[in-house]
């Protein structure tokens, strides 16, 4: 904190929160924060309806009933100077302190933790590298069960029965299942279609386990495919495969996703990869941080991201391929291995 010339910071992210001291709740409404001073005095707020936690040397707990003048006593307990105020605090929380401490010199400095939190730890690699080895069965199950034509909302159910048996606490987003034009959409809302032979159909799904996220993209075809589905596909796995390629330290991240934009746009089709390559990933599917044609930051070993080329062809159909990574000292860990050769499903 002194690094930064900021006295005070307000964490209200409940992922950080538990990434600095291991608690963790959903707060609705109710206001939560983890408060450190640069004074060395730390204290996590709670209402009395939230989960307790556990007394330590590191921290005080302040609980506070509904209705309790609680902002007044944060107010007292911020040291002067800069204070850093999380960029997920509800702003109505933000007026009332400055109604209350009208010296507040508030600013974001949320940086911090995003920056410390991007770099995984071994022990945060392992569970990720694990995670991802249990997606790649869930994937493979999903796959097989393709054959007999259910609907998308079908199969979103029959995988949550999936993460289930394989010790997930749920999903780590909402998985996407698009048959043909569907999946030309790059975020659609899995709904009650059903396949028509030839489909390309991309299955987009995660789950969350021991607190992290899993996240891979498959597309195989229900039956066999045209030549054009084939050709994107086979353009999609490449610029997957050149993504891969172009990860390493201290590289900016610009130069990963524009190493498979070029892929496709050497192919035509570049006016059909509609968004950025990848997403940092960790205790949320999607943390801050991101692999894109305009982010000149530097990877750093211990980042995991995804790499997830795509092309979408509105009314026809869309192929996507996407891996998690790791940047290692000496290039990077891909974490996925389903197959990405053309997987295409027999039609009963």
């Amino acid at each position: 904190m002194n690094k930064h010339d900021i006295s005070n910071m307000i964490i209200a992210d409940t992922y950080s929160i538990r990434y600095l001291i291991g608690y963790y709740t959903q707060p609705g409404e109710r206001l939560l924060a983890f408060i450190a001073t640069a004074a060395g005095k730390h204290y996590l707020v709670l209402n009395n309806l939230f989960p307790r936690a556990d007394e330590n040397d590191d921290y005080s707990v302040i609980y506070y009933q509904d209705g309790e003048a609680i902002m007044e006593q944060i107010a007292e307990i911020l040291t002067d100077g800069v204070t850093s105020i999380d960029k997920v605090w509800p702003s109505h929380f933000l007026l009332e302190l400055m109604g209350i401490k009208k010296d507040l010199q508030p600013v974001n400095a949320s940086y911090i933790l995003d920056d410390i939190r991007a770099i995984k730890s071994d022990e945060e690699i392992n569970i990720m590298r694990e995670a991802s080895l249990l997606n790649d069965q869930v994937m493979e199950k999903l796959i097989d069960s393709l054959t007999t034509g259910k609907s998308e909302t079908e199969y979103a159910d029959e995988l949550a029965g999936y993460y289930k048996e394989s010790g997930h606490s749920g999903f780590s987003f909402e998985p996407i299942v698009g048959y043909g034009p569907n999946g030309a959409d790059p975020h659609h809302t899995t709904d009650d279609s059903l396949p028509n032979v030839g489909d390309p159909v991309v299955l987009d799904i995660g789950g969350m386990y021991k607190g992290y996220a899993s996240d891979m993209t498959r597309t195989v075809f229900y039956g066999e495919p045209s030549e054009e589905a084939m050709e994107v596909y086979d353009i999609v796995r490449l610029a997957n495969l050149a993504g891969i390629a172009a990860v390493k330290p201290g590289v900016p991240l610009s130069s990963i996703d524009l190493a498979a934009r070029k892929v496709i746009n050497d192919a035509g089709y570049g006016e059909y990869f509609t968004h950025r390559l990848g997403h940092f990933i960790g205790q949320e599917a999607h943390e801050a941080g991101d692999v894109s044609q305009y982010n000149d930051e530097l990877t750093k070993v211990g980042q995991v991201f995804s790499i997830e080329p795509g092309v979408y062809l509105p009314g026809k159909f869309g192929v996507r391929i996407e891996d998690l990574v790791v940047v290692t000292e000496d290039g990077c860990e891909v974490l996925n291995h389903v197959t990405k050769e053309p997987l295409i499903v027999e039609v009963n």
